[in-house]
């Protein structure tokens, strides 16, 4: 036997030991982020058909009741920003996150069980669901704080990030289980999402430490008016949020497709459930086949091509007639849409001027939010009040969207023609 395999292994050095310390740290603190993303958009995508199922069928409401019900209760999703500021400036029993989400997750958990046991009918159901989504906004934009800071103390703002879109793609795959629960009275999806809840609270309880700081901090709000002059300035950002508006605002057809689903095509509960889980897996191969490509080609293509992918996928639900055709249709149009709308995040965030990367975020989120909510909102009036069938709100939608491409050969070289790796955002009041 030779000496050098007589030898011990060189002890770690002090700093090879803390690396260690803070990759053991870090691998937990992803594990319990991951758990709350997971569980709680796992609960909302499981509820949301027997949701839809219940202003349909016992409500009696059209599809553009049902739009306008959701556009109304879930009007917090459209001030984000101000839960966030609410978050970083005043603290809450002594601490800036830590209570925020206790309080957050008991008081949703504990509204979805009355939204299941009160009465059935549309004003008892509107303030319920309204004051609920008030907790749900407060979870997720508490949860951003929270994965923000690990990202900066971890050095792991991609992998978090990450993280985080890939577990909404698959929460979307539990909508099928809606699909099933639909079957039941809505207490039972009630009664599963609201523990879903609860069992997050000891585990943050436990995991999420927080030193006691209970004066208010008002030099966010100082920051956040920087950034947001900062941001009036980049022109290429609002550019950017404006082509999200468009693919968006093409009048939708989500409320619509749902009930001609089930009046024209006669689609059970279970295979809607179905084409829903067809969907989420192609959202999530849309968004792993961008991840490939952006690091081989320029933006500027990559724009173009997800634009006509998705007028393209838009157009083929003029064939959308049985099940099969359903099955084909669902997974192609999610993808399209998925490869439309990466690269308009991609412009927007090289838009975003450094230092001011998570007010742009959450600019751009507001405007999604707002306009999804109103493209639904539009396209079910036109079905219903309006008298567009629903071969023309597909036309409308991929009209709307194509205009898109009309604004693509304006915007600034120096952002678009860039692949990947070589983009990076312009400093702060700079404007590429």
């Amino acid at each position: 036997m030779s000496t050098s395999e007589l030898q011990e292994p060189a002890p770690e050095t002090p700093l090879e030991q803390a690396l260690e310390r803070t990759e053991q740290e870090y691998r937990r603190f992803w594990l319990v982020i991951g758990a709350g993303w997971l569980l709680t958009n796992v609960a909302y995508s499981i509820t949301n058909l027997p949701m839809r199922f219940v202003l349909m069928d016992q409500f009696k409401l059209s599809a553009a009741g049902v739009a306008w019900f959701l556009f109304v209760t879930q009007f917090t999703n459209y001030i984000k920003p101000l839960a966030g500021f609410l978050s970083d400036a005043i603290p809450f029993l002594g601490t800036h996150r830590r209570h925020y989400l206790l309080v957050g997750l008991t008081a949703c958990g504990a509204m979805w069980l009355i939204l299941g046991v009160v009465p059935r009918s549309y004003y008892w159901w509107l303030f319920t669901y309204g004051f609920l989504h008030i907790f749900i906004v407060l979870i997720s934009t508490v949860l951003g704080g929270v994965m923000s800071e690990g990202g900066h103390r971890y050095h792991a703002s991609g992998r978090l990030s990450a993280q985080r879109i890939g577990i909404f793609r698959l929460a979307v795959l539990f909508e099928s289980a809606g699909g099933l629960l639909a079957r039941f009275d809505f207490l039972v999806s009630s009664v599963i999402t609201s523990v879903l809840h609860f069992v997050l609270v000891p585990l943050f309880r436990r995991e999420l430490k927080e030193e006691s700081n209970p004066q208010p901090d008002f030099t966010a709000w100082k920051e956040t008016k920087r950034q947001a002059n900062a941001l009036y300035q980049s022109r290429t950002l609002w550019c950017a949020a404006g082509l999200v508006f468009l693919v968006i605002a093409a009048p939708g057809f989500t409320t619509p497709l749902l009930f001609y689903q089930r009046e024209t095509l006669h689609f059970s509960m279970e295979f809607i459930g179905l084409l829903r889980l067809i969907s989420g897996a192609c959202g999530v191969l849309g968004a792993f086949a961008f991840s490939r490509l952006c690091g081989r080609y320029n933006l500027r293509p990559l724009l173009t091509m997800g634009i006509i992918t998705h007028v393209v996928a838009a157009l083929l639900y003029l064939g959308y007639r049985d099940r099969m055709s359903a099955l084909v249709i669902s997974g192609l149009y999610e993808a399209a849409q998925t490869l439309a709308l990466l690269p308009l995040y991609d412009l927007a965030i090289r838009a975003t001027p450094r230092g001011s990367e998570a007010l742009g975020y959450s600019v751009m989120m507001s405007v999604w939010n707002l306009t999804n909510g109103l493209s639904d909102l539009l396209g079910a009036k036109l079905f219903g009040v309006g008298g567009v069938g629903f071969t023309g709100l597909i036309f409308l939608n991929a009209g709307t969207t194509a205009l898109v491409l009309i604004a693509i050969p304006f915007l600034p070289r120096a952002l678009t023609d860039r692949k990947d790796r070589q983009a990076a955002a312009p400093p702060v009041g700079v404007e590429s």
